[in-house]
């Protein structure tokens, strides 16, 4: 089973996780400029909403999922279009 993705809000960036956190207060806990998360969710439901809510995210959110699924990396940063 894949682990469900967790989008988190800091004062600089906003990042994808697949950390298995138990609260928002775990999260809160691991990043010093927390600022909100959402999640889990499962991926389809993360590329929907950031690509709804984000129209410059670039490339695609499915795209910038697909490869933080292949990496080793526990959180990347979502990018955007300069």
């Amino acid at each position: 089973m894949t682990t469900k993705l967790h989008i988190i809000y800091t004062e600089s960036s906003i990042l994808l996780s697949k950390t298995d956190y138990q609260s928002w207060q775990d999260v809160q806990r691991a990043f010093e400029d927390y600022k909100a998360s959402l999640g889990p969710w499962p991926d389809e439901e993360v590329a929907v909403y950031l690509n709804d809510e984000y129209p410059s995210i670039f490339p695609r959110a499915e795209l910038q999922i697909t490869e933080f699924r292949e990496s080793d990396a526990a959180d990347v940063e979502i990018r955007f279009a300069n």
